[in-house]
């Protein structure tokens, strides 16, 4: 149940693929350990997943929450506010948690946050769990055009213009099913960092590199590139067929989930402009019955144009239905499962690193061996050093890539159990919520069938 603070984690945290040994060569290069490696090193495509910060603050699963079903965390986020003016105004949210979770100080508390401190979560939590094998909610994605005209839009009591609200509240709602599913996670919703982003009431840190336009941003868009080559030009010699498997599994699920998604969208589309056309059809047949000079006939149209206009608010509300419930859903998932390929190529990393390091023990073997052919009794024990400082990366290297090959498989099992238990309750909201919309038609339909049938 408990969680050691980061000082406790701080000596283990510290320890990376060099152990903290020092060259013992002076007349040749020092080789940096795949986590410090830049682009003038030979080694740069061993990009460590041994890093400080992928290893500190972890938590074996049942040693975090031992959770029977008497634990809960409820996040809501609400009442998005605009706080200053112009371009350097920005939109706060109003976090509320209730939680009997012992690790948090109190059981109900809000304060307010900005769409920049969301990411800075998501950025602390990728930069200490991702590599060892974590799944982390991906937060949602910035929208420069949106947040513009939201801060340039007057000072209302409500953010922005009619035409942009509905943009804040997708927002909105992406934020809460953010938060929401990190705290499903056992441990990340026991986090210090992530407990703070919900308890404190003071502001945090300003996340800059958060920035599409920062320096930062631009550093971690080479950063993507390089990354998207690795994945393309480096192919690893799976051992483990599970992970064959079920990156294929990913793989489809993903592709036949972005085909859904994008039919889910045309639908959104359709429902929202056959509601408009619905609309049109209501003030003709309004304006129609103004002119009709037969009394039965014109009370229908009458009536026919107000069943028309509540048809043309039950069809938006289908739209709403069609996008929420569902089309953001499936769009949520997409990012879950890009997610789960970013962990597969971290696992593929800390294999790099591996056979890098049996590689570089291979030299100093070999140097050793051509020391001991020719004598060189005064390298000998220099070049016996490096095999030992290099047998003892290797044993770190495989056992990283052991650990996060295990909790992979471990992180995979709570995904797909909470997978089908989302698509369930979502299925069956999606379906209920069409059934009450049909529903409300027919008694539309009904209730202006005796107007009909009174025309004579």
């Amino acid at each position: 149940m408990e969680v050691e603070s980061p000082e406790h984690n701080r000596e283990f945290a510290e320890v990376d693929i060099n152990n903290g040994a020092e060259s013992a060569s002076d007349d040749e290069e020092e080789v940096p350990a795949p986590g410090s490696v830049t682009l003038e090193n030979e080694n740069d495509l061993f990009v460590s997943a041994m890093s400080p910060s992928s290893i500190g603050d972890v938590h074996p699963l049942q040693e975090v929450l031992t959770d029977d079903g008497d634990f809960f965390i409820k996040i809501v986020v609400s009442d998005p506010q605009k706080i200053g003016d112009g371009m350097g105004s920005y939109l706060a949210y109003k976090v509320t948690t209730k939680t009997n979770i012992p690790k948090f100080k109190r059981t109900d508390f809000s304060t307010l946050r900005r769409f920049s401190d969301f990411l800075g979560i998501h950025d602390l939590l990728v930069g200490k769990y991702m590599r060892v094998g974590r799944i982390i909610p991906p937060a949602p994605s910035k929208n420069i055009i949106g947040s513009t005209k939201v801060k340039i839009s007057p000072q209302q009591s409500e953010p922005g213009t009619p035409m942009n609200q509905e943009w804040v509240e997708i927002r909105r709602a992406a934020l809460e099913r953010f938060v929401h599913r990190t705290a499903q996670h056992p441990i990340l919703r026991v986090d210090l960092d992530f407990m703070n982003f919900l308890e404190s009431d003071q502001e945090l840190p300003r996340a800059v590199n958060t920035s599409a336009l920062s320096g930062a941003g631009v550093i971690r868009l080479f950063n993507k590139v390089g990354e998207t080559v690795n994945k393309i030009t480096y192919k690893m010699d799976e051992n483990d067929p599970w992970f064959d498997d079920k990156i294929t599994e990913v793989e489809n699920l993903d592709a036949n989930l972005q085909k859904l998604h994008n039919a889910m969208k045309s639908l959104v589309t359709s429902r929202r402009e056959l509601s408009a056309l619905t609309g049109l059809v209501a003030k003709s047949a309004a304006m129609l019955s103004t002119c009709e000079e037969h009394t039965g006939l014109s009370r229908a149209l009458s009536n026919l144009a107000d069943v028309e206009e509540k048809m043309e608010l039950l069809r938006s509300e289908q739209a709403n239905s069609d996008f929420f419930i569902l089309a953001e859903f499936i769009k949520d998932y997409l990012g879950l499962f890009g997610a789960i390929k970013c962990i597969f190529h971290e696992r593929v990393k800390s294999f790099q690193n591996w056979q890098y390091a049996q590689m570089q023990l291979s030299k100093r073997r070999e140097n050793r061996g051509r020391f001991e052919l020719a004598n060189r009794a005064d390298k000998l024990d220099q070049a016996q050093l490096e095999v030992d400082e290099w047998q003892g990366k290797v044993q770190r290297c495989q056992q990283h890539f052991d650990d996060i090959s295990a909790e992979i498989k471990r992180e995979m099992e709570r995904f797909e159990l909470t997978r089908v238990k989302d698509f369930k309750a979502n299925i069956i909201k999606y379906i209920e919520d069409q059934m009450a919309h049909q529903q409300q038609i027919v008694s539309y339909w009904e209730a202006f069938a005796p107007f009909a049938r009174e025309i004579v």
